[in-house]
């Protein structure tokens, strides 16, 4: 019989037993563990942030364990990239015994389908959204093109299911519902899985069937003031927000922000900042300090109307961000680059704004928890940069009034317009 089926253990010469010899089996699915894990790390931290020793430990095993089942940290990360965008292409297959269904029973089945999809896979997913463009040319175009195969699938059920709509309107719709599906992997907002499945499932349904305002309709707010880049400290954040946002945090150097701005050298960069990541969280501060400073003057205003408060930070909000496109962007996609000791600060402010928020939405909709008016808060955050990012920046068929309404649409379950 085997030592570890039971044997007992040989006496030593000193007459004590000796003790028994652990053996370690390694678990049939380590592959799968290290995928989840690996994955969790770089979206928690970014690919360039996260090294195969820092992954190994998380795993409880060396990292000459690790090599053995992959050769490099871009080959762990290719795969499991890959794998998520390709999960998203697998889940707009419908089965067969949906092929005649109507339109609407079919978008909602896939929709479900997404949604369950991304709740299980929530804890890596930020690794899609934000870390996918270290990807090599090829490994990106893969990925990028089974995504769009999922944003085809259901702007194509869409235009089928409301054939009233527009194709433009199809695209902002399924582009809107899908990032109200992704948004989730951009926070931790704790909520049972039933509970957020329905959330989810209701907001989707809620943006596939709102009716957007006509394209070309007039900006609804102005944009927020031009910041004078007279003034060199000005002109270097910016032109440093624009190569992050362009080339990723990891990839600028203080030299090429020197060069953007106009400075004789890379030293005079450190009159103003004392470090590339001290550029960085004053970048965020600027975007954290934006959402802030909106908050008490709407409510302040509001009369103590809680739909009027939001409805004027909504606002504000979409204006602050089509006039900063480049920041809005690097404020989610760069978090885990910033200082920690600036990251824990900025995410402790992130976490007030998102409350005041979610409070107002409480105020609409009382039949809501406060974890789940931070999901839609998070949601309707999401959907401003997702649009932006998907369709283009100047697109018209992404107007400002556009992405009012559908904030609105998200947090309120209508557009305000329509309840006045």
């Amino acid at each position: 019989m085997d030592a570890h089926k039971g044997r007992a253990p040989r006496a030593s010469a000193s007459g004590e037993n000796a003790a028994p010899r652990v053996i370690r089996r390694r678990p049939r699915n380590r592959r799968a563990q290290i995928a989840a894990t690996s994955a969790e790390a770089f979206g928690a931290l970014g690919y360039h942030g996260v090294s195969m020793e820092e992954i190994a430990s998380r795993l409880d095993i060396s990292s000459t364990a690790l090599y053995r089942h992959y050769p490099s940290k871009y080959a762990l990360f290719r795969e499991e990239a890959l794998r998520l965008s390709a999960l998203c292409a697998e889940a707009v297959q419908l089965p067969d015994d949906l092929a005649d269904a109507p339109a609407s029973l079919r978008l909602e089945h896939i929709l479900d389908t997404l949604i369950e999809k991304s709740i299980a896979n929530r804890r890596g997913a930020a690794l899609l959204r934000w870390q996918s463009r270290y990807l090599d040319e090829e490994d990106y175009r893969v990925l990028i093109e089974q995504l769009i195969e999922a944003y085809r699938v259901v702007g194509g059920l869409l235009a089928e299911a409301r054939p009233e709509a527009t194709g433009a309107d199809s695209v902002v719709l399924a582009t809107a519902a899908l990032s109200v599906i992704g948004s989730i992997s951009d926070h931790h907002v704790s909520i049972p899985v039933r509970s957020l499945t329905k959330l989810l499932r209701t907001a989707c349904l809620d943006v596939v069937r709102s009716d957007l305002p006509p394209v070309g309709e007039p900006p609804v707010t102005d944009g927020a003031a031009e910041v004078p880049l007279r003034f060199k400290h000005e002109l270097l954040l910016r032109r440093a927000i624009e190569l992050f946002h362009e080339r990723g945090y990891p990839n600028v150097s203080v030299e090429d922000i020197a060069n953007a701005a106009e400075l004789p050298a890379s030293s005079a960069v450190y009159r103003f900042y004392r470090s590339k990541g001290d550029i960085l969280a004053a970048a965020f501060r600027r975007a954290a300090d934006r959402v802030s400073a909106a908050i008490g003057p709407a409510i302040a205003a509001s009369g103590g109307d809680p739909e009027r408060a939001l409805t004027r930070l909504i606002e504000l909000y979409v204006a602050g961000s089509f006039a900063e496109r480049e920041l809005t962007f690097v404020y989610y996609a760069e978090i885990s680059n910033v200082p920690q000791e600036d990251r824990t600060v900025l995410r402790n402010i992130q976490r007030l704004n998102v409350e005041e928020w979610a409070k107002l939405v409480v105020g609409v909709r009382p039949e809501l928890s406060a974890a789940e008016s931070r999901v839609l808060v998070h949601a309707a955050f999401a959907l401003v940069v997702d649009l932006g990012q998907w369709l283009g920046p100047d697109n018209p068929i992404c107007s400002r009034a556009r992405v009012i309404h559908l904030m609105q649409v998200i947090l309120f379950g209508r557009p305000v317009a329509t309840s006045r």
